[in-house]
């Protein structure tokens, strides 16, 4: 592809050197990189990709797209003349995602695009709507941090991953172009907007789950968290506009977030709630063993919803699913069948069963929001019984949140084991002490009401030796997850694999805590 092309795309850059160049790629791994090959460099959180660049360009790049001015590249372009073109651009990343969104035609302007963002239940929602889109006879793609399908063909997308990177998200959005899909759901996390993963994917739907505490290490408060979450709705007004198609904001009616939300004017705006006022409500819910059932009202009709989906928190899903499906003109049978379908979704409240007499749960809980939820939900199956919660929290991230999640372990369960949670390069018996130091603030007693035990599968172990019949055992913070990560490294892990390994009486190895 010619690069005058590619440079089209981009909102604003300044070009040193021959424009008349062809591309046979994009790239901002410089190990990655074949002749021919466009490179892109730009700041990250370790490294600096214009450290790469002089490699980059020894592997044959024919352009270098860079953040900094070209006297700040050393030992490669001269201040005047650049040996190979350079282009110099605001930000890398979000030049990288326009860049790959002309290199593979502008896929997202092809089909009918929904985001979906939020704190919690964003995986679940993506599920919950692809599943009714199906059932609606559409053809429909999704992407979401546990994979992606294109129609009903299952693409992983890693071990331990947020939103994919901008050039894996295109080239999913090419491949779906090329299958034939009409309508699209997104996963959107706030590192997928704050790092320009989705820049250049023009959304017809904006859904939100909820807002809550989470991610302040990247963000650095809760206001700038929020305000990354809001730019998905912002660029709705910025977005290509495709025919006939409107642009639609989906809103928790019950959320802090829905008077700032709904400050972002777009075409339509459709609230959801429970029991409350809103566009989408839902009314009667009633919970049994494995069943969620509810009435809906909606401008699509009052119809009837069963879900294998457990908690209230589900409900809120299942509307903001519900909504965005009425959006895109789904009518109410399809969505009512398309809900009850979803048998449910990985490492989400997910059930262990090895014959057991209590029951045993993993979920991806990992935020102080989304623990008192999953910790209520387990309340309300253990009956008579208890809730022992196996959790910790991930080093290099949000430590404010490690003593709130200390205080609702001890408030909503009747024991706590406290472990590790990928600790990266701090160590999990500091961050174990954040936790229950949280936990005593709210009257835990170590020894008593929780305890340490810094191995994961033995924690699990640990759990299951406590269990009693009717107990419920119910391990948070990895969820679908198969690694974690110790040091630099990660581990191949899953807590799904490693709780069945405790109740058949076989722990899962010690991991390598002590790195």
């Amino acid at each position: 592809m010619a690069l005058t092309s590619l440079l089209s795309a981009l909102p604003r850059y300044r070009l040193l050197g021959d424009p008349d160049v062809s591309v046979s790629g994009i790239t901002c791994d410089s190990r990655q990189v074949q002749p021919g090959s466009l490179f892109v460099a730009y700041r990250g959180v370790n490294v600096d990709g214009h450290d790469f660049v002089a490699a980059a360009v020894e592997n044959g790049a024919a352009v270098v797209v860079g953040e900094r001015d070209v006297s700040g590249v050393p030992h490669l372009l001269s201040v005047t003349v650049p040996s190979v073109p350079y282009v110099t651009v605001t930000d890398g990343r979000e030049a990288l995602a326009w860049l790959s969104a002309a290199w593979h035609g502008f896929p997202s302007r092809k089909m009918t695009v929904v985001g979906i963002t939020g704190t919690d239940g964003k995986t679940t929602t993506v599920n919950l709507l692809y599943e009714i889109l199906r059932t609606a006879g559409r053809q429909v793609g999704m992407i979401s941090t546990v994979n992606a399908l294109i129609g009903r063909a299952s693409v992983d997308t890693g071990l331990h991953t947020t939103t994919p990177d901008a050039p894996d998200v295109q080239r999913l959005l090419a491949d779906m172009v090329s299958a034939g899909v009409d309508t699209c759901v997104l996963e959107v996390t706030s590192h997928g907007l704050a790092q320009h993963r989705v820049t250049a994917c023009d959304f017809d739907v904006a859904v939100v789950t909820n807002i809550t505490h989470e991610h302040l290490d990247i963000h650095g408060s809760l206001s700038a968290y929020r305000a990354a979450k809001a730019s998905l709705f912002r660029g709705l007004g910025e977005a290509y506009r495709k025919p006939g198609i409107p642009k639609v904001s989906i809103l928790n009616r019950a959320d802090g977030s829905f008077d700032y939300l709904r400050s972002h004017q777009t075409d339509v705006t459709l609230s959801y709630n429970v029991d409350g006022p809103g566009d989408v409500v839902a009314h009667n819910v009633e919970h049994d063993a494995g069943t969620t059932r509810f009435e809906v009202c909606s401008p699509a009709g009052q119809f009837k919803v069963e879900t294998n989906l457990m908690g209230l928190f589900n409900v809120f899903n299942v509307l903001a699913a519900t909504a965005a499906s009425v959006a895109l003109g789904v009518s109410a049978d399809p969505i009512s069948e398309g809900i009850a379908a979803l048998p449910g979704v990985p490492g989400r409240m997910e059930r262990v069963d090895r014959g057991q007499p209590f029951a045993a749960i993993v979920d991806f809980a990992h935020t102080p929001n989304s623990l008192r939820r999953a910790l209520q939900t387990a309340r309300g199956l253990a009956a008579d019984g208890r809730v022992i919660v196996v959790f910790g929290c991930a080093g290099l991230r949000d430590v404010e949140k490690r003593p709130q999640m200390g205080r609702i372990a001890a408030e909503l369960a009747d024991h706590a084991i406290l472990t590790a949670e990928d600790p990266r390069t701090e160590d999990v018996n500091a961050i174990i002490e954040t936790i229950a130091e949280g936990c005593r603030q709210s009257g835990g007693l170590e020894g008593h009401t929780f305890e340490r035990v810094p191995d994961r599968g033995a924690a699990l172990a640990r759990a299951v030796e406590l269990a009693r019949a009717g107990d419920v055992v119910i391990a948070c913070g990895k969820g679908h997850e198969r690694s974690m990560c110790f040091g630099e490294v990660e581990y191949a892990w899953d807590d799904r694999l490693a709780l069945a390994a405790a109740l058949e009486g076989h722990p899962t190895e010690t991991l390598p805590t002590s790195k």
